[in-house]
């Protein structure tokens, strides 16, 4: 990783003043909607930040993303001095089918550059760059000098507030750090409580996935203080191997470990952990910054859905550059204005009164596929997916000209809409209620279900 860094003297600080770069896309009304947020009392001109990782590792990186016009950034993660080592190599990645990255593997540490230097160049930013939200990550040894050690430091730069490491799964975990602290309900507790002794302005907590239960970190978080929380964090994980040298990705010499997994495969996870924790009792109003995955506007747009105020990218701008933003902020906008919602709160957990738990969704609901036959191109998958590994509802014809036709047998479909996910046309399949004439039913109150009274 580059050491590059900025003089933040007095004496030259052109770098931050529009030398090289000049102030743009910090505007929050976007196509007429006002994409502007205040997340835990945390201020920004739109919900996309940039997540602790290599994208915020200095302030070149961070003022090149204001300028492009992330609404934020949480830098990465500070420690104690001296700063960490890293080993090259550190990246992997797990690819689909046509060669696109669908997961990310990292085996990188916290920043290797100087405590002295990052707090010089989050001063300087926030100083040059007060519209946007400059968030500082955090990781120190889990005991109260350490913290109250840097967090004055960190708040004298002017971030806007500070964002505890507490999932890192590799490297820091083995000196009692990281998921160390994040896999630990107490610690996680004291280490806020400490935090907001100690620090003045927001403290998010950032929760590991690699646990039970999300909730259990989360409602910790609350009982220490915390203001918000932000996950996940990265996934335990090997992307592939070298069969060749039988040696994991990414190899070291000739050695390798497990690192923290992110990017579009690990969305799915990430979306039911925020929602967990958004329909939770004991954490319903608790501000969540949801990452995972997110890497276009549709995907934010769910993810605030289910409770986020705010979303973090990392792999995304890893792969593609910082400008992504830009389509972010016009498909969000250009959504939100489609739907007639006039704030990002209009639409912030909106999905959470309909996700529940499996017993109570309605027994006596019931829907079958249709094909359109118009739109069919006879590829014959959805019958080879339904006849080899569901439930044989799929006829396949043969027309008097020896064309092939695949009708629903309406009577053996289940409504799994497994025919639907292998179709390759768009609407093709379709899943069609039926009416049943049945109440609505939850296994809660099914008479087959055998532990109906207990629950």
């Amino acid at each position: 990783m580059s050491t590059k860094s900025f003089n933040t003297s007095s004496s030259n600080t052109d770098a931050f003043n529009g030398n090289p770069f000049k102030k743009s896309g910090g505007e929050s009304v976007v196509n007429g909607v006002d994409l502007s947020v205040n997340f835990a009392g945390i201020k920004a001109p739109n919900p996309f930040w940039l997540a602790s990782a290599p994208p915020t590792d200095k302030a070149y990186n961070v003022v090149r993303a204001y300028e492009a016009g992330w609404g934020g950034v949480v830098w990465k993660t500070l420690g104690e001095e001296p700063p960490a080592v890293n080993v090259s190599s550190r990246y992997s990645a797990h690819y689909g089918q046509n060669g696109e990255v669908i997961g990310f593997n990292n085996i990188e540490l916290i920043t290797d550059r100087s405590l002295e230097i990052n707090l010089q160049e989050i001063t300087q930013v926030k100083k040059d760059w007060p519209d946007r939200a400059l968030i500082v990550s955090i990781m120190v040894p889990c005991n109260e000098e350490a913290w109250a050690y840097i967090l004055p430091l960190v708040e004298a730069t002017g971030a806007d507030g500070i964002e505890l490491n507490l999932g890192c799964p590799h490297g820091m975990p083995e000196r009692g750090m990281g998921a160390a602290v994040g896999q630990n309900p107490d610690l996680i507790e004291k280490v806020t409580y400490w935090c907001k002794k100690h620090y003045s302005k927001p403290v998010i907590v950032k929760l590991t996935p690699n646990i039970t239960d999300i909730r259990v970190g989360a409602q910790a978080a609350l009982r220490g203080g915390a203001d918000a929380v932000s996950l996940i964090n990265t996934i335990n994980s090997i992307t592939s191997i070298d069969l060749d040298n039988m040696v994991a990705k990414p190899t070291v010499g000739n050695q390798s470990t497990h690192g923290g997994y992110c990017g579009s495969a690990v969305k799915p996870i990430a979306m039911n952990m925020v929602a967990e924790i958004a329909r939770d009792p004991a954490t319903p109003t608790l501000p969540i910054s949801g990452i995972g995955g997110i890497s276009t506007w549709r995907d934010a747009a769910e993810f605030i859905a289910l409770g986020a105020g705010s979303v973090q990218v990392c792999t995304a701008a890893m792969l593609n550059g910082f400008r992504i933003v830009e389509e972010m902020k016009d498909g969000l906008s250009r959504w939100m204005a489609e739907k007639g919602y006039d704030s990002i709160e209009a639409f912030s957990r909106k999905a959470i009164p309909q996700t529940t738990d499996w017993k109570h969704l309605d027994i006596n609901f019931k829907t079958i596929a249709k094909i359109d036959q118009d739109l069919c191109i006879e590829c014959g998958r959805c019958y080879i997916a339904c006849e080899d590994t569901s439930h044989q509802s799929i006829a396949k014809l043969t027309e008097q000209d020896g064309a092939r036709r695949y009708e629903v047998i309406e009577e053996e479909c289940v409504g799994c809409n497994l025919c639907q996910i292998t179709c390759p046309v768009e609407n093709c399949i379709t899943m069609v209620p039926q009416e049943t004439g049945q109440p609505f039913l939850a296994w809660d109150n099914d008479p087959r279900n055998p532990f109906r009274a207990a629950s």
